[in-house]
């Protein structure tokens, strides 16, 4: 799948044990799910990215990064941030940035790629939708991605949506798990 999605793309970083920590690229939504599911997991819900990303529960409020509200190079690996005109792009393993932890510790929230969440994608489902837990619209054309890179932006609450079988060089996922 990743040579027809980009027969350029070098895959041979892939076997290279020095690449076993960076965030796999390529990878279209239904792949994610499939891996996912392999591995016992599944894709977070859109509301649960953004939770994980941006909601300080000691503070009680919603940060703009996962580490607060500002940005520079120090917390992400990312492309361009328009309002302050920043370029922080470089190829790095993930958990490079110990200062750019969102709220729950998790790494790389922003930057370094754009990550595939279980919901479909609306502009307005979330501005009628349930404050507790939202569990995203029934049906859609697109699924939702998280962005977090590119001319997108990095901050948290900043998504799109793209056909499931969409891949790009800047498309990948992180898998959740529900508790007990």
């Amino acid at each position: 799948a990743i040579h027809k999605a980009n027969p350029d793309f070098d895959t041979s970083r892939y076997a290279n044990p020095l690449y076993a920590n960076y965030a796999v690229v390529y990878v279209n939504w239904n792949d994610a799910t499939a891996y996912c599911a392999w591995a016992g997991r599944r894709l977070p819900s859109d509301a649960e990215w953004e939770k994980a990303a941006s909601w300080d529960d000691t503070t009680k409020t919603k940060r703009v990064y996962p580490w607060g509200d500002a940005a520079d190079c120090s917390f992400a690996n990312y492309y361009y941030d328009k309002k302050n005109k920043i370029s922080c792009l470089s190829d790095m393993p993930v958990k490079s940035y110990e200062s750019g932890k969102g709220p729950y510790g998790a790494y790389d929230m922003a930057g370094s790629v754009a990550e595939w969440v279980n919901d479909w994608y609306s502009e307005t489902y979330y501005k009628n939708s349930p404050s507790l837990n939202p569990l995203g619209p029934d049906s859609g054309l697109e699924r939702s991605v998280r962005d977090g890179f590119d001319s997108y932006g990095i901050r948290s609450a900043s998504r799109h949506g793209n056909y499931q079988g969409y891949t790009g060089y800047k498309y990948g996922f992180r898998c959740a798990r529900s508790l007990p």
